[in-house]
């Protein structure tokens, strides 16, 4: 079944992540200038998240952000 996505604004953004221990918020610039720039509070980059995703629950939710 393909994932499906939805897009949700930053006030739900924020929600989920207040509620659900499993929501990962990834910054989805490659840049690493653009991911100072634009970094949340408990956001990895995507050069993290890439580095990460076989150890990232697959039963969360995942949450791309970008400008």
């Amino acid at each position: 079944m393909p994932a499906t996505v939805e897009r949700i604004s930053p006030q739900e953004a924020h929600r989920h992540m207040e509620s659900d221990s499993d929501t990962v918020l990834v910054c989805a610039y490659e840049s690493d200038d653009k991911f100072r720039e634009n970094h949340l509070e408990g956001a990895l980059s995507l050069s993290e998240f890439q580095g990460r995703a076989d150890s990232i629950s697959k039963d969360g939710e995942v949450i791309f952000y970008c400008a």
